[in-house]
């Protein structure tokens, strides 16, 4: 045959043409092999871990999104509880300003009945000390007169007299 032997250059090697097709056909068929047994299972196991590592990204994603729920939820509540804490605040400060308010207001109108109570209890006492004035006035004035005019005239014609002046200097003041 004639292309059992090759040669090749100067150096003198020969190349063998069945060797070559025989090394093609074995490497051809070691590769089906492979692509059959080796590399499907392969595939295999890298398509089941692709797909795992997929869904656990997904899974992942999905309790990421579900946090930022929660967080913004609990954003929200917090939020909330403090706009409460504060209209509860505004509310005790407006009840406190009511309640002093009353208080002042019934302070103020105990002062007065006070007062008033302190004016007519005074006129009381001035109405009462003018009497014991005038009863002293008229018990002088009666001993005065009957010790002027030596006579005796009756207590009460001295009482009314006395009266009678005493009510026109009264009136005069």
């Amino acid at each position: 045959m004639f292309f059992d032997h090759l040669v090749l250059g100067a150096t003198g090697e020969f190349l063998n043409i069945g060797d070559i097709i025989a090394t093609l056909v074995i490497f051809l068929l070691l590769m089906a092999l492979l692509k059959k047994f080796a590399w499907g299972p392969l595939m295999g196991v890298m398509q089941q871990r692709e797909d795992l590592i997929a869904s656990e990204i997904e899974t992942a994603e999905k309790s990421r999104q579900e946090s930022q729920q929660m967080l913004d939820e609990q954003r929200s509540l917090l939020k909330d509880a403090r706009n409460q804490a504060q209209e509860i605040v505004e509310n005790a400060k407006k009840q406190g300003e009511v309640s002093r308010e009353e208080i002042i207001t019934t302070a103020r109108a105990e002062s007065a009945r006070m007062k008033e109570s302190a004016v007519a209890e005074i006129a009381n006492e001035r109405e009462k000390a003018i009497a014991a004035v005038r009863e002293e006035v008229v018990a002088l004035s009666l001993l005065a007169a009957t010790r002027v005019l030596d006579k005796e005239i009756s207590e009460e014609d001295n009482r009314q007299l006395i009266n009678e002046t005493i009510a026109k200097a009264g009136e005069v003041q």
